[in-house]
């Protein structure tokens, strides 16, 4: 590694110090998943701590990395939905993307490719370590790219997308986000589905025109996962977060307004 490389890659430990949540003393865990596969997607980051300087920075929820239990169970859902085009039509994009392992676990699947939205920097940079070394390791099925940038301001690709959500934001931005979509998906009825794991918002999507329900309910973790995130989240500073055994979410379906 040469002496510019590894000035950069002590500046992205350091600023990934800065968070707390991602370090040792800060009660930071590496999930199973991490170890398998020599990545960095582990930590919890409360929202207040994730301030970019952008306005939507007070409606950051936190960042935490979905359990790849969960994450694969809302897959298998959405597979059983009639969705409006094969797989590997679709792009998968996933908002509020942090570190990125959603992004990772959707790359076994033959998506025609794979996006991260984040506008935290140091999460996003971060998260593009994680898809260099996904790609070094022959991982990948479909091209991976993560964007540091504001959701709201985000276009989706032309063709199908399935857009994912881990509870990263609150309403404002939500509602914000799927009126975009109303106005730019207006000629695209059936080409947007939306994948929302812990849906505390999902009143924003019940109540606006064109979008309609596939699915929701509990979708389980793992047993391992269960007893992973169990451990993770006791360990953190001030408990401020309790782990279960499941997450409630929800599947839409852009339908069109009419």
């Amino acid at each position: 590694m040469n002496a510019g490389a590894q000035e950069k890659t002590q500046l992205n430990r350091e600023k990934a110090r800065s968070l707390p949540g991602l370090s040792v003393k800060n009660g930071l865990i590496r999930h199973p998943f991490d170890l398998e596969f020599g990545v960095r997607t582990s930590g919890l980051v409360a929202g207040r701590h994730l301030a970019s300087g952008h306005h939507h920075d007070r409606h950051v929820t936190a960042y935490y990395a979905v359990a790849p239990s969960v994450f694969r169970g809302i897959i298998v859902r959405w597979r059983r939905c009639r969705s409006f085009a094969p797989i590997d039509a679709y792009t998968f994009v996933d908002l509020g993307a942090g570190m990125g392992r959603a992004m990772l676990l959707a790359s076994a699947y033959p998506f025609r490719s794979i996006a991260g939205v984040e506008l935290h920097p140091t999460l996003a940079r971060i998260g593009r370590t994680n898809l260099a070394l996904w790609r070094a390791s022959g991982h990948p099925l479909a091209s991976l790219r993560m964007h540091c940038r504001d959701v709201a301001d985000f276009p989706l690709p032309a063709g199908p997308c399935l857009a994912f959500l881990f509870n990263p934001f609150t309403a404002p931005v939500l509602r914000r986000l799927v009126r975009g979509w109303s106005r730019t998906l207006a000629n695209r009825p059936g080409e947007l589905d939306i994948l929302y794991v812990n849906n505390e918002q999902e009143s924003v999507l019940a109540r606006e025109p064109g979008f309609t329900r596939l699915f929701r309910g509990p979708i389980r973790r793992s047993h391992a996962d269960a007893v992973a995130d169990r451990t993770i989240l006791k360990r953190q500073p001030g408990a401020e977060y309790a782990a279960t055994t499941w997450e409630d979410c929800s599947i839409y379906r852009w339908t069109g307004k009419g």
